[in-house]
């Protein structure tokens, strides 16, 4: 035990966390923190593991501090808190940073290195920067436990994502699908639509855009070659559609005597030239028969179609074909069967009005009119089969010219934006008078119908590069057509949208695919991101559906140079050559550069494509309801990302995009036959063991790969996983589906994973109290933490969460080596100290907002905060070791202590309530300022200095003990209160502290208690009476530096007018106080009828402008009537009834401003209806004090900087002076009692090198030396 609290000669917040970091390390603090709780209610806190690939950054000890301050305090608040580091070891950052160091790019993955090779670099890469993680994690005071981390690619780990992903299959949540989904040609891989959704990855972009001219065509001009040749054509979209496709099988076996009559009609001569398909699938409906080239569905209706509920379906029905298209007709069973020959002349007279171009709306023959179509990406024009229009908008028909060849033409475009295209004011320009080249082009509106008149209508393929087959290009219905830019016609490519691709679906338009040599069927761009080389297409296909003449010069082109490592900056791109190819054709309207926003991948930067994909998806809309609920359990901080952010997401939910065509991630752990009518979902390792088994007996495979029961004795990546062959119930081969999993569900299955369920127990893990990560993790780690734990447990993943904004610089702008604006987090740690590092970042603002981050801001909270704690202690340790206070003493009772004491411990206590419910709320940020506050304006700016006194004048007696008790008590409980923030001052306070007084039976502040307030030293009244000494203090203390008087002049008094008896009370009780703070002899007051002071009162226009308006000048001039009573009334009763032209009106205080004017010798302020007037005469005797006290203060000065001890005695020779000679007559023993001066000469003519200013007229020489 130690006598003497530590003394320091200055502060040094890297020092102290060095040498904390030792003691830590020695004594095992952190473990010691675990064991001291265990069997205690659990804490339980999940790591978002971060990827060791990349180097940490300053927003790092951001996140890594918020998380730190909730487990150390419930640490404090008595829970046991386990803290699992973890490491994310998978996914697209790590890959494409080994393909950067190798020099290679995804193609050459199995062919110039292999893939075992491959991923082995992979496995290094990850743990790259590990040592960095780690230093950081221990500099900052991050705990954590590292020596038992878990790791995503472990065989544990993955074998708990097989089970996880096990259980959504079983219950129909994990299903194959082919749709269009965002693709990344950089990364090589699909993505989900969450990674779509990370900060920053929509960017705004200016690309070369197009309104294109589709040219109108006859029907006999449409392409109708037949239906495209499709080997190894599958129609599946997604397993709904499947089972459409299963219903339509039954509804042909289960065909009507009625609709067997009508089938075979339709394929006879009568009805020779229009083909009709049978049960066909058109958007969420099976149609009894169609004709798609003429959009006409025939409906056969049943008996039970006139039950109410079958009729109103059928509305809807209709209501959803015609909006698609379609014309729709129905026969009932009796009228087929008894009338077949009306029915077919019916339909054919249909048919025929269908095959007439639309013409009527629009006045005219349109054959060789033109749809105008614009394209932000004019690269998918080769892919477009079909345009789309509002049925419900209106357009026109226009006649004008060309702007590029300026050959006459008719375009048809939405009329809402037609003045988009075509200035008003060239309506009234003359076509007889326009000449090519002309700027101004004249316009006329020839006609206008709506949308559903343009439905059906063909137009010439565009760019007729490939044949996509019969059915193409014609005017459909979409439902997302709007009029708020383009030109409310939509190019339709179906294999690059997923909107187009569902429209295309539902009027039976084909997509444009091609076929590559495997005859695979794919779309004209590959997934390196240029259209397919000729040389890799299907021979067969390239015969039958491709011009090559015309293709040959743009195939093997990147659709986007972004995409080709080789291409310069300036150089031309496809979408370019394209318009420049359109535009001499006459099919351009007008070319432009456009910036729009574009989503680009998350990871490598470069923009996305929409892609048609083969790939597993998680059902997450299924259970969006309940992912929606219990959401709403949820506590988010802010609250705002909650229900806004992260809620609109869940409610637009789509299904989660399961697979990844890469190589270095968890396997899909999903065996098919090749025919894909048998398949097998792996959950365990132990399971695998026993499929093999049965593949072995059959001769499938050779030998077991995972026979051993030794998790480090094989390893469940690829390629290894890849060579395992199954077999089906029916004895095929089963091949694992190649596809990786996201890279988000490892993180997400972590509440599970980490601890190898379900081998081992969760229920005492699960779910977490409490997770902290970056906002960009609101669509990524939260919510596939939330969608796993709702399927597999139905229930949150986490109960709060704090959801961080982002450390950008203090300008603003987002940090970047490129900006040269990044920080380094270790070279910041090493000069600021972690401390005032973690101070800074969490006082300065909410974590949920943006933060500034600028090192000047350290560097205050380091002077500001921590330097005036740590004078506080300074000048506790240096008096209590002088009188060798080490708290042995019983606790002084808190009615025999001083007033000023009572109130800071009551203030104490006070802050003890509400730091303690601002953690509690996951509030850091006013749980921190709360403390900073009480420290400098409490503590230290208020007890300590009217308390100093007593530390350093007098006898060691009661008054004095209480003096160090509280004041030690308020330093120990700040330290407990600080400690979840400032993890290392704390540690060090408190153990100066407790290693004298051995208060704590706790060794470390990290081991202690969380501080509990005891009610009884709460007083409010005393905290209101303080309240108003500091602000009366404050007031006065203004008054005396707007007059340049010095706080060491006395002054005689200060007058406040006040008639409140209770006010007047609070004040005489803490008067002196007062006086001796602002260094006044007296306080008087004044009551309303003894008042010396003049008040006036002005209207407040910018209250009263807005209620009374006109009636202004008449108030305004009874507001300047208003007597001094008026004024006293008002200032009482908060309002005043002013009568106005026979009508009252009602004043409230906000209504008028009261001023206080000064009167001769008097200075006078208010503040928040309290008015004090200072005597400013200075008489003689008030001068002399005051120079006594100056020449006190002086000397003092001398004595700090001559390194004397602050008990040494001292003598002082000054030079003689007439006025210094009359205040030494009247204050010299008052001056030797403050400096300890045993003998004080004033000498004539006395020299010194030393001088001191007393006043302006009054420089003395002065020497001082050890008595």
């Amino acid at each position: 035990m130690k006598n003497k609290y530590t003394e320091y000669k200055s502060l040094n917040l890297v020092e102290i966390s060095n040498h904390i970091l030792d003691y830590w390390k020695e004594n095992q603090t952190f473990l010691q923190s675990l064991r001291l709780r265990e069997g205690h209610t659990p804490f339980i806190f999940y790591e978002g593991p971060p990827s060791a690939n990349g180097k940490p950054g300053i927003h790092h000890v951001m996140a890594r501090a918020i998380k730190d301050i909730f487990c150390r305090y419930k640490t404090q608040k008595g829970f046991y808190v386990e803290r699992k580091a973890g490491w994310d070891t998978h996914g697209l950052p790590i890959e494409l940073a080994v393909e950067q160091s190798l020099g290679i790019t995804k193609e050459d993955i199995g062919v110039k290195i292999s893939v075992d090779e491959y991923n082995q670099a992979c496995r290094k890469e990850v743990m790259k920067y590990k040592d960095l993680w780690d230093n950081l994690t221990l500099k900052m005071g991050y705990w954590v436990d590292l020596d038992h981390p878990y790791i995503t690619f472990e065989n544990q780990y993955i074998e708990t994502l097989w089970y996880l992903l096990a259980q959504m299959y079983k219950k129909g949540l994990l299903y194959k699908g082919y749709t269009i989904q965002p693709y990344s040609p950089a990364a090589g891989t699909g993505l989900s639509s969450h990674e779509l959704n990370m900060p920053g990855c929509y960017k705004d972009v200016k690309d070369t855009t197009v309104v294109a001219q589709f040219k109108i065509s006859s029907p006999s001009k449409s392409p109708q070659r037949g239906d495209l040749q499709r080997p190894g054509y599958q129609t599946a979209a997604k397993e709904s559609y499947e089972l459409l496709k299963l219903n339509k099988k039954e509804n042909i076996k289960k065909q009507t005597e009625a609709e067997s009559v009508l089938w075979t009609c339709l394929k006879g001569k009568k009805l020779e030239g229009f083909k009709f398909r049978r049960q066909h699938i058109i958007g969420e409906y099976i149609v009894d028969f169609v004709c798609l080239p003429k959009q006409l569905i025939i409906e056969v209706d049943g008996g039970y179609h006139n039950q109410p509920e079958i009729q109103t379906a059928d509305k809807e029905r209709t209501l959803y074909l015609e909006n698609s298209g379609y014309k729709v007709i129905r026969f009932t069973n009796d009228e087929i069967l008894c009338d077949i020959d009306n029915v077919i002349s019916t339909i054919y007279t249909e048919l025929e009005k269908r095959t007439m171009l639309k013409v009527s709306p629009l006045g005219g023959d349109l054959e060789g009119a033109y749809l105008l179509a614009w394209t932000t990406t004019p690269w998918t024009l080769p892919s477009n089969t079909a345009l789309a229009v509002g049925p419900n908008i209106d357009y026109v028909l226009v006649k004008t010219f060309n702007a590029y060849s300026a050959k006459p033409i008719l375009v048809i475009l939405a009329k809402a934006l037609l003045h988009a295209h075509f200035p008003e004011k060239n309506a009234e320009l003359s076509f007889d008078d326009y000449k090519a080249g002309d700027k101004n082009i004249p316009y006329q509106v020839v006609a206008e119908c709506k949308g559903t008149d343009l439905i059906g209508i063909q137009y010439e393929q565009l760019i007729p590069w490939v044949n996509p087959g019969q059915g193409a290009f014609r005017v459909i219905a979409g439902d997302y057509v709007t009029t708020e830019d383009g030109t409310g016609i939509v190019h339709i490519s179906p294999t690059f949208g997923a909107d187009d691709d569902r429209v295309a679906k539902q009027a039976g338009v084909p997509p444009l695919f091609m076929y590559d040599r495997e005859k695979k069927r794919q779309p004209m761009v590959d997934k390196t991101g240029k259209f397919y080389k000729i040389e890799d297409l299907d021979p067969d296909f390239l015969k039958n559906n491709v011009n090559i003449d015309l293709y040959k010069d743009f195939s093997g082109r990147y659709v986007k140079n972004d995409y080709d490592a080789k291409s310069e900056t300036n150089e031309t791109t496809l979408d370019i050559d394209l318009c420049v190819m359109l535009k001499q054709q006459n099919l351009a309207f007008k070319i432009e550069k456009h910036t729009h926003n574009y989503p680009h991948c998350w990871r490598t930067d470069k923009p996305i494509l929409y892609y048609p994909l083969d790939s597993w998806f998680i059902r997450t809309t299924a259970v969006k309801n309940r992912l929606l609920a219990l959401n709403k359990t949820i506590q988010w901080k802010p609250e705002s990302t909650g229900s806004g952010r992260f809620g609109n997401w869940l409610e637009n939910l789509v299904d989660w995009n399961l697979s990844r065509s890469r190589y270095w991630g968890t396997p899909l752990p999903i065996w098919r036959t090749d025919d894909g009518k048998e398949e097998i979902c792996i959950e365990s390792v132990a399971q695998l063991r026993q499929e093999i088994d049965k593949a072995v007996a059959t001769g499938f495979m050779k030998e077991n790969p995972y026979q051993s029961h030794d998790y480090q004795n094989f390893d469940l990546h690829r390629p290894y996983i890849d060579k395992v062959i199954l077999v089906s119930p029916s004895g095929k081969k089963m091949t694992r589906e190649l596809d990786l999993i996201d890279v988000w569900f490892d993180s997400g299955a972590m509440p599970y994973a980490q601890y190898f369920y379900p081998h081992n127990d969760i229920s005492k893990s699960f779910p977490a109290d409490f997770i902290a990560e970056g906002v960009d993790q609101t669509r990524g780690w939260f919510f596939t933490l939330h969608t796993i734990a709702t399927i597999i447990s139905d229930s949150v993943a986490y109960k709060n969460v704090i959801s961080n904004g982002l450390v950008l610089d203090k300008n603003g702008n987002k940090m970047s080596k490129r900006l040269g604006n990044a920080v380094d987090p270790f070279e910041t740690l090493q000069k600021y100290g972690p401390d005032a590092t973690r101070w800074y970042m969490i006082t300065n603002t909410q974590p949920w907002e943006n933060l500034k981050f600028d090192l000047d801001g350290i560097d205050e909270v380091r002077r500001k905060f921590f330097g005036t704690l740590y004078n506080t202690y300074s000048f506790f340790a240096l008096y209590a070791n002088i009188d060798r206070f080490t708290y042995k003493e019983v606790d002084i009772a808190i009615d025999q202590r001083p007033e000023i004491d009572r109130w800071i411990l009551s203030e104490l206590n006070t802050l003890i309530n509400n730091v303690d419910a601002y953690y509690a709320d996951y509030e850091p940020t006013k749980a921190g300022r709360a403390i900073q506050y009480f420290v400098d304006v409490y503590l230290s700016n208020w007890y300590v200095r009217l308390s100093r006194r007593r530390f350093w004048k007098g006898e060691y007696n009661e008054d004095k003990i209480s003096a160090y008790q509280t004041l030690y008590s308020c330093l120990e409980t700040i330290a407990k209160l600080m400690a979840p923030i400032a993890p290392f001052f704390a540690e060090q306070l408190y153990r100066d502290l407790n290693t004298v007084s051995r208060k704590n039976t706790a060794e470390s502040v990290h081991h202690s208690d969380f501080p509990q307030a005891d009610s009884r030293f709460i007083d409010p009244e005393l905290e209101q009476q303080m309240q108003l000494a500091q602000q009366i203090s404050s007031m006065v203390l203004s008054l005396r530096k707007r007059n340049n008087i010095k706080v060491r002049q006395p002054l005689s008094k200060i007058i406040i007018p006040i008639s409140d008896k209770n006010r007047i009370r609070q004040i005489e009780t803490v008067k002196d106080l007062i006086m001796a703070e602002v260094n006044i002899k007296a306080i008087e007051y004044l009551s309303d009828d003894n008042n010396i002071l003049v008040k006036k009162i002005k209207p407040n226009f910018k209250t009263l402008g807005p209620k009374y308006g006109k009636n202004m000048k008449a108030i305004a001039a009874a507001i300047a009537q208003c007597s001094q009573a008026d004024i006293n009334r008002m200032e009482k009763d908060k309002e005043l009834c002013l009568h106005i032209e026979q009508e009252e009106i009602m004043l409230t205080i906000e209504d008028v401003e009261i001023l206080t004017e000064d009167i001769p010798g008097w200075i006078v302020s208010t503040e928040d209806n309290i008015t004090v007037a200072l005597d400013i005469n200075i008489t003689n005797e008030l001068k002399n004090e005051g120079i006594a006290r100056e020449m006190v203060n002086r000397i003092q000065n001398i004595r700090k900087e001559s390194d004397l001890d602050v008990i040494d005695k001292i003598n002082v020779t000054i030079s003689h002076h007439p006025e210094v000679e009359e205040v030494l007559l009247l204050h010299k023993d008052y001056i030797c009692s403050e400096i300890l001066c045993n003998q004080l000469t004033l000498v004539k003519d006395f020299q010194s090198d030393i001088s001191i200013e007393l006043s302006d007229t009054i420089i003395l020489a002065i020497e001082v030396k050890k008595a």
